[in-house]
């Protein structure tokens, strides 16, 4: 992948807790797009990064040093049989949505992941067949593009604003399945 000389992609750390954290807030009290109600706190949110971190890649995208999101995966299914799949999350700063930063950071996760010897990789996304103030289909779409393929859906499950909103989830294979998959490599 080709990255431009303004934009660098690093490891998050616990201390970048208070800017991813500003980033999701509004995801949190304006949209539907997570399901939470309340935006966690700054430890919990090191917390988060740090747990992760553990055995999953947590990206972060500069643009001339200022971090405009961040992407991650996580534990998919906590058993064994599930070890080659995780979840994949991802949100940008809402005034740098549309730049390609959403693409530049799911292609190094999905690098990364692929190099740990991962297969799959899932998203849940919250969803509505009607777009509304808190909820559009940027992020269906974007999953779409970058070749994810609709697997699962989920009607009227997550309640938020007094509205019911469905969830799907989007998977892509990494690579090919082998009869004996690879060890994964949690760092």
């Amino acid at each position: 992948m080709m990255i431009p000389d303004c934009i660098r992609i690093r490891s998050a750390q616990p201390d970048d807790a208070d800017t991813l954290l500003s980033i999701y807030a509004p995801y949190v009290t304006d949209t539907a797009i997570t399901f939470e109600y309340e935006v966690p706190s700054k430890e919990e949110f090191e917390n988060r990064i740090a747990g992760t971190l553990q055995k999953y890649p947590y990206l972060v995208l500069e643009n001339e040093g200022a971090v405009m999101g961040y992407a991650y995966a996580n534990v998919f299914k906590a058993r064994a049989a599930y070890d080659w799949a995780v979840e994949t999350t991802v949100y940008l700063r809402r005034d740098a949505r549309g730049n390609g930063f959403g693409r530049l950071l799911y292609t190094a996760l999905e690098e990364e992941l692929t190099r740990r010897n991962f297969l799959n990789a899932y998203a849940c996304i919250s969803y509505t067949e009607k777009e509304d103030e808190y909820l559009d289909l940027s992020s269906p779409k974007f999953h779409a593009a970058m070749g994810y393929k609709l697997c699962g859906v989920f009607k009227q499950c997550g309640y938020k604003f007094g509205r019911w909103y469905d969830m799907i989830w989007m998977e892509k294979h990494l690579r090919e399945h082998m009869a004996n998959p690879l060890p994964i490599k949690f760092k």
